[in-house]
Protein backbone atom coordinates (compact mmCIF):
# COMPACT_ATOMS: atom_id res chain seq x y z
CA UNK A 1 0.00 0.00 0.00
CA UNK A 2 1.44 3.30 -0.82
CA UNK A 3 0.43 7.02 0.31
CA UNK A 4 -0.33 9.55 -2.60
CA UNK A 5 -1.75 12.96 -3.46
CA UNK A 6 -4.56 12.66 -5.88
CA UNK A 7 -5.07 14.21 -8.74
CA UNK A 8 -7.84 16.67 -10.19
CA UNK A 9 -8.72 13.84 -12.16
CA UNK A 10 -9.16 11.96 -9.53
CA UNK A 11 -11.62 13.79 -7.66
CA UNK A 12 -15.19 12.50 -8.81
CA UNK A 13 -13.88 8.97 -7.93
CA UNK A 14 -12.91 9.93 -4.67
CA UNK A 15 -16.00 11.47 -3.86
CA UNK A 16 -17.60 8.32 -4.84
CA UNK A 17 -15.29 6.54 -2.65
CA UNK A 18 -16.47 8.46 0.25
CA UNK A 19 -20.18 8.16 -0.97
CA UNK A 20 -19.63 4.44 -0.75
CA UNK A 21 -18.07 4.40 2.06
CA UNK A 22 -20.43 6.05 4.13
CA UNK A 23 -23.48 3.87 2.46
CA UNK A 24 -22.06 1.16 3.78
CA UNK A 25 -23.39 1.64 7.48
CA UNK A 26 -26.94 1.63 5.79
CA UNK A 27 -27.74 5.32 6.12
CA UNK A 28 -31.57 5.84 4.00
CA UNK A 29 -31.06 7.32 0.25
CA UNK A 30 -32.82 10.57 1.25
CA UNK A 31 -29.74 11.14 4.27
CA UNK A 32 -27.06 10.13 1.78
CA UNK A 33 -28.28 12.99 -0.47
CA UNK A 34 -27.86 15.06 1.76
CA UNK A 35 -24.28 14.05 2.90
CA UNK A 36 -23.25 14.17 -0.78
CA UNK A 37 -22.02 18.13 -0.29
CA UNK A 38 -20.04 17.42 2.43
CA UNK A 39 -18.61 14.19 0.99
CA UNK A 40 -17.43 15.76 -2.27
CA UNK A 41 -13.68 16.73 -3.05
CA UNK A 42 -13.06 19.65 -4.94
CA UNK A 43 -10.35 21.10 -6.11
CA UNK A 44 -9.68 23.52 -3.45
CA UNK A 45 -9.66 21.01 -1.22
CA UNK A 46 -6.85 19.82 -2.90
CA UNK A 47 -5.37 23.49 -3.07
CA UNK A 48 -6.39 24.37 0.55
CA UNK A 49 -5.71 21.22 2.61
CA UNK A 50 -3.27 17.90 2.95
CA UNK A 51 -5.57 15.37 1.03
CA UNK A 52 -4.03 11.82 0.55
CA UNK A 53 -5.11 8.77 -0.90
CA UNK A 54 -3.76 5.33 -0.12
CA UNK A 55 -3.28 2.45 -3.41
CA UNK A 56 -2.06 -0.30 -4.25
CA UNK A 57 -2.12 -2.54 -7.47
CA UNK A 58 -6.04 -3.37 -6.79
CA UNK A 59 -6.93 0.19 -6.87
CA UNK A 60 -7.53 3.36 -4.77
CA UNK A 61 -8.26 2.14 -0.96
CA UNK A 62 -8.99 4.87 1.23
CA UNK A 63 -8.70 8.93 1.06
CA UNK A 64 -8.19 11.29 3.78
CA UNK A 65 -8.32 15.27 3.85
CA UNK A 66 -6.75 17.36 7.05
CA UNK A 67 -7.45 21.29 7.54
CA UNK A 68 -5.56 23.60 9.33
CA UNK A 69 -8.04 25.14 12.19
CA UNK A 70 -5.75 27.83 14.73
CA UNK A 71 -3.28 25.75 16.77
CA UNK A 72 -5.48 22.70 15.61
CA UNK A 73 -5.99 20.06 12.64
CA UNK A 74 -9.33 19.23 11.45
CA UNK A 75 -10.20 15.64 10.03
CA UNK A 76 -11.97 16.64 7.42
CA UNK A 77 -12.61 13.04 5.66
CA UNK A 78 -10.98 9.65 6.07
CA UNK A 79 -13.31 7.18 3.85
CA UNK A 80 -12.30 3.38 3.11
CA UNK A 81 -13.54 2.09 0.44
CA UNK A 82 -16.14 -0.98 1.86
CA UNK A 83 -14.79 -3.94 0.10
CA UNK A 84 -11.16 -2.83 1.27
CA UNK A 85 -12.85 -2.51 5.48
CA UNK A 86 -10.45 -4.58 7.84
CA UNK A 87 -6.97 -4.42 5.76
CA UNK A 88 -5.29 -1.60 7.57
CA UNK A 89 -6.34 1.32 5.19
CA UNK A 90 -8.19 3.34 7.74
CA UNK A 91 -5.23 3.29 10.38
CA UNK A 92 -2.75 3.99 7.89
CA UNK A 93 -4.16 7.06 6.59
CA UNK A 94 -5.27 7.90 9.87
CA UNK A 95 -1.88 7.70 11.25
CA UNK A 96 -0.21 9.63 8.45
CA UNK A 97 -3.37 12.24 9.16
CA UNK A 98 -1.74 12.56 12.68
CA UNK A 99 1.70 13.06 11.66
CA UNK A 100 1.46 15.47 9.17
CA UNK A 101 -0.77 17.49 11.95
CA UNK A 102 1.94 16.94 14.55
CA UNK A 103 4.59 18.14 11.87
CA UNK A 104 2.77 21.50 10.84
CA UNK A 105 2.10 22.60 14.42
CA UNK A 106 -1.24 21.75 15.52
CA UNK A 107 -1.75 20.63 18.95
CA UNK A 108 -5.04 18.23 18.51
CA UNK A 109 -6.41 16.71 16.01
CA UNK A 110 -10.05 17.57 15.87
CA UNK A 111 -12.65 15.04 14.54
CA UNK A 112 -16.78 15.28 14.60
CA UNK A 113 -16.81 11.98 13.50
CA UNK A 114 -19.87 9.76 12.08
CA UNK A 115 -21.20 8.06 15.15
CA UNK A 116 -20.34 4.76 13.63
CA UNK A 117 -16.64 5.33 12.82
CA UNK A 118 -15.80 7.04 16.66
CA UNK A 119 -14.84 3.72 18.20
CA UNK A 120 -12.41 3.48 15.57
CA UNK A 121 -11.23 6.54 16.01
CA UNK A 122 -11.20 6.22 19.83
CA UNK A 123 -9.28 2.94 19.48
CA UNK A 124 -5.92 4.76 17.77
CA UNK A 125 -6.18 7.76 20.92
CA UNK A 126 -8.89 10.12 20.13
CA UNK A 127 -10.64 11.06 22.97
CA UNK A 128 -14.74 11.94 22.87
CA UNK A 129 -14.81 15.76 24.05
CA UNK A 130 -18.95 16.15 23.41
CA UNK A 131 -20.76 16.82 20.19
CA UNK A 132 -20.90 18.76 17.03
CA UNK A 133 -23.35 19.69 14.68
CA UNK A 134 -23.72 18.12 11.53
CA UNK A 135 -22.89 20.12 8.79
CA UNK A 136 -25.51 18.14 6.80
CA UNK A 137 -28.59 17.49 8.41
CA UNK A 138 -29.74 19.92 10.77
CA UNK A 139 -30.68 19.28 14.43
CA UNK A 140 -27.98 15.76 13.97
CA UNK A 141 -25.43 15.20 16.49
CA UNK A 142 -22.03 13.98 16.25
CA UNK A 143 -19.46 12.51 18.15
CA UNK A 144 -16.57 15.41 18.80
CA UNK A 145 -13.07 13.93 19.50
CA UNK A 146 -9.90 15.02 20.14
CA UNK A 147 -6.38 12.80 19.55
CA UNK A 148 -3.60 15.11 21.46
CA UNK A 149 -0.43 15.53 19.27
CA UNK A 150 1.79 16.45 22.07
Amino acid sequence: MILREPKSGELAALSGLCLRSKAHWGYSGDMLKAFEAELTLTPEDLAEDAVMLAEDKRGIAGVVQLSKQGEDAVLEKLFVDPDRLGEGTGKLLYVWACRVARENGAKNLVIDSDPDAAAFYEGLGAVRSGTAESGSIPGRTLPHLVHPLG
